[in-house]
């Protein structure tokens, strides 16, 4: 709750909205209502990483030690609720916790222009940010996170046969927009519209046998597995 000067981040709230998981010591100092109360705190800026109450910060060392927090693929398989969606908490006017659940497919090529101007324009104020997408045309689920302006993306596990293509993004920082944040996302998904003006600029589509330059005076032979569109707006 300390007030800071005029351009000063408060630092135990940063440090709070950073963590992949939170210790919560000194337990038997205070009751279990003012637990509860500090905990309520922590979610509100933070409703995502797990807290551990603890005493003369005793915990497991395997709790707290190689945690992997960038291995998108450790952080799926160790944490059940790296993408949990199911509410949103404020802090105060600024610092909050956002998610966004989208049904269908997304292009991947867009989703990563969002990402990129996101990141460049609001990277002080996105302190974290992850998400698991349905890209179209993959048939693995594309995973990524970011702290600030440090991004990593890839695809992970394919999706299961009767799993639904669903994408789950969640965001923690200041003064989130989450009507722009989400308009932009939605902006990325497949619609019949989009897909239709998209398939106009195509040269090759999906399945095409073609033969590509991949070095000086080097041809390789291959087919194509993904498309990537140019966007009208670009040159």
């Amino acid at each position: 709750d300390e007030e800071k000067p005029e351009g000063v981040e408060n630092e135990a709230i940063e440090q709070i909205a950073f963590a992949d998981r939170v210790l919560l010591n000194k337990t038997d100092l205070v009751s279990e209502a003012d637990l509860d109360r500090v905990e309520c705190r922590l979610r509100a800026v933070n409703a995502f990483a797990p807290i551990q109450r603890c005493c003369q910060s005793k915990v497991s060392v395997d709790y707290v030690l190689d945690v992997g927090g960038f291995d998108l693929k450790r952080a799926l398989d160790n944490e059940p609720d790296f993408l949990k969606t199911d509410g949103e908490h404020q802090h105060d006017a600024s610092v909050s916790s956002l998610s966004i659940k989208q049904e269908g497919e997304v292009y991947r090529d867009d989703l990563e222009n969002w990402l990129g101007e996101l990141l460049k324009t609001k990277a002080s104020d996105i302190y974290r940010m992850k998400g698991v997408v349905a890209i179209a045309h993959a048939d693995k689920r594309f995973v990524y996170q970011a702290v600030h302006m440090i991004y990593q993306g890839d695809f992970d596990e394919p999706w299961g046969v009767d799993e639904p293509r669903q994408s789950k993004l969640v965001f923690i920082g200041k003064n989130l927009d989450k009507a722009a944040i989400t308009e932009g996302f939605r902006a990325c998904c497949v619609s019949p519209e989009r897909h239709a003006k998209k398939v106009k600029m195509l040269r090759f589509g999906v399945g095409d046998a073609v033969e590509c330059l991949t070095g000086p005076r080097q041809w390789s032979r291959g087919k194509v597995v993904a498309t990537l569109y140019r966007d009208d707006s670009m040159d």
